[in-house]
């Protein structure tokens, strides 16, 4: 037995099915959209929107990820938190290092 599988196109505004339906997409305030929409709604939309455009400015592309983090010119924590421990200083094994016990290993280096 044979299957068909057949996939239906719909205008997301009209509600009408055909060929000529394309996805669109579009961000506004940081939202993205997508939609489908048939030749004749998609002119419907840029003639809407055509003003908006022509006072509008494009943006640049959108930043991905964050800054790379600056690379520590500081003194190395395994060697503060040996310090430390060396001199009787409690600090703990992982974690930030305080500012004071940091101070100090700067201080008798």
């Amino acid at each position: 037995m044979a299957q068909r599988v057949v996939t239906l196109y719909t205008d997301d505004v009209t509600g009408k099915e055909g060929e000529d339906i394309a996805t669109h997409t579009f961000s506004l305030d940081g939202v993205d959209y997508e939609i489908d929409l048939g030749a004749n709604t998609y002119q419907q939309l840029l003639d809407a929107l055509g003003p908006y455009f022509k006072a509008g400015r494009k943006a640049g592309a959108a930043r991905r990820g964050g800054k790379a983090r600056p690379v520590s010119q500081g003194p190395s924590p395994a060697l503060v938190r040996e310090w430390a421990q060396a001199q009787g200083i409690e600090v703990s094994s992982r974690g930030r290092i305080p500012a004071d016990v940091i101070d100090k290993y700067r201080a008798a280096h």
